[in-house]
């Protein structure tokens, strides 16, 4: 390994500088989705996108809704969620799907059923995907040393 790379000489090299990047990670994260999004074309009768521009217009909606609009969601039907035991997750997935779907151009979900389909694939890939890319997990931290003792031994101060 070369001194001058980032990781040094601790073996992570520039691939391992490269995955824990955050721009990285998040082009990681937008593959992924793309590649969940377009497998859901391909498998659900009734989601079709256009073009590319269109799938990548798709990928940043649907992650600013994960990012902002499915953690409200979540709160607020959380009671649901627990009812249903996490089933209820599958069903705002599907609604933030059903919604892209209406809001790009381009982007067509039929209705509820392929926009369920279509966020279970999507949910799958992301699973993969995450982890795929998540790598090995680091290694433990070492205990900390104990502390020195005072003079000869344990003492008790009365």
């Amino acid at each position: 390994m070369l001194w001058f790379l980032p990781g040094g000489e601790s073996g992570a090299g520039i691939a391992g500088y490269a995955m824990r990047h955050p721009i990285f990670n998040l082009l990681a994260r937008w593959a992924v989705l793309a590649l969940g999004v377009t497998l859901a074309t391909k498998l659900v009768s009734g989601i079709s996108c256009d073009d590319t521009a269109t799938l990548i217009t798709v990928v940043v909606v649907l992650s600013l809704f994960n990012a902002v609009l499915k953690p409200v969601l979540l709160f607020f039907t959380l009671p649901f969620i627990l009812l249903t035991m996490g089933l209820g997750v599958l069903v705002i997935n599907a609604l933030l799907f059903l919604w892209a779907g209406r809001l790009v151009e381009g982007f067509h979900v039929a209705g509820f059923w392929p926009a369920l389909w279509g966020a279970i694939i999507v949910s799958l890939t992301n699973m993969v995907g995450s982890a795929f890319f998540r790598g090995a997990p680091r290694p433990p931290r070492p205990p900390p040393a104990p502390p020195a003792a005072r003079g000869g031994g344990d003492v008790i101060d009365i």
